[in-house]
């Protein structure tokens, strides 16, 4: 390229870094299927789907599409949707957690009514990931898709196979976007699962909220960071991977906010990128230019570093050439057979010259390598400089966050209060500042919240009525007994709704009636099979058919019942007294009295 070339592309470069920046409209659609009808319902993904679509809208995307437990029509309906809004958009997202499925090398997401009882059945129930690849394929400068969809998949286990020889493969497939500017994150590399987590939020899902908002940072950075949290959260079990390519340039999620006219705009901001520009250019001509602009500072130092680089090569560059001249004249005079004093001459200048080029090309390398250590240390400092500037920034967007979380818990506290107030037939409310205490409750409100978070640790069987019985304070003694807390049982506390609310699951044991047995959290009926009963230890025993035989005080078979078994029946002589047992009843016999009984019969008859 001529140096009227270049100059015209340095010219042509400023100006494009001076024109006026044109916003963005950026679109992201964000899906979570937890509620699977076919399969075990997952914990995280709705939870993580609403986690990343807030993030997303607090970094003022244009437009921010969350959907839960979507079918197979509602997530056609969803990805046609995106699909247009995607077409006059600069960058697009779609993030998906939930099922996902590699058959035959191919990735599938599955929708929550999906059965998948056959191989086949994939084909008609779940969607490829190129369907996914096409709704965002309009988008002009950002295409990423993020797929924490690389789960322990429970469909593979029950599958039936069509084609003994069809792959079902674990987790997802390795994938090559084939448009550019495309990006697939996965959760987990190809042919390995992803953790559920233990926590509300998949490890995956923190990860990306804590590292993609960063303004600024490279997208293929970003996940890099998130790589390693991941890895370090899960004890190195699980590495995400990302897929596709992007160019030069940085891309960044959120652009870095414009740096302004306070204390923290660098006045070497301008100065930095003309000395960037000259260095692309690389000539004697851009770094003049440069000095000539700049004659003093810390850039003005590094110019003249690399104007001291060109001026050793071009050094080195004659003396190699006077080295060269020299040895063709010293090989032409003894071809040409000259006076032995001449030979001698040429070889001495060949010699000077030769010492001259080597001296010339250590210096050279001199600095060349000064020149690359200030090279260095100026992206060193540079990159110092950033790190800072970054950590201050993600202070005061902490404290910014803070703030308005507080106020925010302020104004709710007042609203409660006020509403409170205005139940109540108060005509007039205190004007005074909410603090930061419990907001104001009647004990009957109190009551029921924490009567409602019993229920849910599984202490508490009846209903949350707001009234704090004697049920309620031994449903809070459960909870005591269970969780190792020593909360106050006579009442109804803020303490204790916190304590309660801290406890993510089932803190007391599921207790069944009889008849019944603990399944998971819930009580089944106990079925024993024909001729078996239920008995007062929950167990099944065979049903006993026999009758009982009544006796006399000594053992022995009554007379009635003897002759009875005898084929002879008894003739029981009437004495105007009503005998009954379990059995019936009957005259009494003459000579007999009626005693009360105990058991089975009610009475008993004594005989002489």
């Amino acid at each position: 390229m001529s140096l009227f070339g270049r100059f015209a592309l340095l010219i042509f470069a400023v100006l494009l870094a001076c024109g006026p920046a044109h916003a963005e409209k950026r679109v992201a659609l964000v899906i979570g299927n937890s509620a699977y009808k076919n399969v075990a319902r997952l914990a995280n993904p709705a939870n993580d789907a609403t986690l990343i679509g807030g993030m997303f809208k607090k970094a003022g995307f244009d437009t921010v599409d969350v959907k839960l437990d979507l079918t197979v029509v509602d997530m056609r309906k969803a990805l046609r949707d995106f699909g247009n809004k995607a077409r006059d958009a600069d960058v697009a997202v779609i993030y998906y957690a939930g099922h996902g499925i590699e058959l035959d090398g191919n990735n599938y997401l599955i929708p929550t009514d999906a059965a998948l009882e056959t191989d086949t059945d994939v084909l008609d129930e779940a969607f490829p990931l190129d369907r996914v690849l096409f709704a965002i394929e309009p988008a002009k400068q950002l295409r990423l898709v993020i797929l924490d969809a690389c789960r322990d998949n429970p469909f593979a286990k029950t599958m039936r196979r069509t084609v003994a020889s069809r792959a079902i493969g674990r987790g997802l497939a390795k994938v090559e976007p084939t448009s550019p500017n495309t990006m697939i994150a996965f959760a987990a590399k190809a042919g390995s699962t992803a953790s559920d987590g233990d926590s509300k939020n998949s490890p995956f899902a923190a990860a990306l909220v804590e590292r993609l908002p960063t303004p600024g940072l490279d997208l293929r950075k970003a996940f890099g960071f998130v790589r390693d949290d991941v890895l370090k959260n899960t004890g190195y079990k699980q590495e995400p991977y990302v897929y596709g390519s992007l160019g030069g340039d940085d891309v960044p999620l959120i652009a870095a906010k414009p740096v302004g006219t306070g204390p923290q705009a660098s006045p070497d901001s301008e100065i930095r990128r003309d000395y960037e520009l000259a260095l692309q250019l690389g000539t004697r001509e851009g770094w003049t230019a440069f000095l000539n602009r700049c004659p003093s500072g810390f850039y003005t130092d590094l110019a003249k570093g690399q104007l001291n680089k060109i001026a050793a090569e071009e050094t080195r560059t004659v003396a190699a050439d006077k080295a060269r001249q020299a040895e063709d004249e010293k090989a032409r005079l003894v071809a040409d057979r000259a006076k032995k004093a001449e030979q001698d001459k040429a070889a001495a200048a060949a010699k000077a010259a030769e010492d001259a080029r080597q001296a010339a090309e250590k210096i050279k390398q001199v600095e060349e390598a000064k020149a690359a250590a200030a090279e260095q240390r100026r992206k060193d400092a540079e990159a110092a400089v950033a790190k800072a500037l970054a950590d201050k920034q993600a202070a005061e967007k902490a404290l910014a966050d803070k703030i308005a979380n507080d106020k925010a818990a302020s104004e709710q506290a007042a609203k409660l209060a006020t509403e409170k107030a205005q139940r109540d037939g108060e005509q007039k409310v205190a004007a005074v500042a909410p603090t930061q205490s419990a907001p104001s409750l009647s004990p009957q409100e109190t009551a029921k919240l924490v009567q409602s978070e019993l229920r849910r640790v599984g202490c508490l069987t009846g209903a949350a009525e707001g009234e704090w019985n004697a049920a309620a304070q031994r449903s809070l003694t459960l909870f005591n007994k269970h969780a190792g807390t020593k909360l106050d049982t006579k009442l109804a506390s803020f303490d204790a709704l916190d304590a309660i609310k801290s406890k993510q699951g089932r803190v007391c044991p599921l207790v069944c009636d009889r008849g019944s047995r603990a399944d998971g959290d819930t009580c089944v009926k106990i079925t024993c099979r024909a001729g078996y009963r239920v008995n007062d230890d929950n167990e099944c025993e065979k049903v006993q058919d026999k009758k009982p035989v009544a006796t006399r005080e000594d053992g022995k078979p009554r007379d009635d019942e003897r002759k009875k078994s005898e084929g002879t029946p008894a003739r029981p002589q009437a004495t105007g007294q009503i005998f009954c047992n379990n059995t019936g009843c009957r005259p009494a016999r003459k000579g007999c009295r009626l005693e009360t009984g105990t058991g089975v019969a009610s009475q008993r008859e004594v005989c002489n």
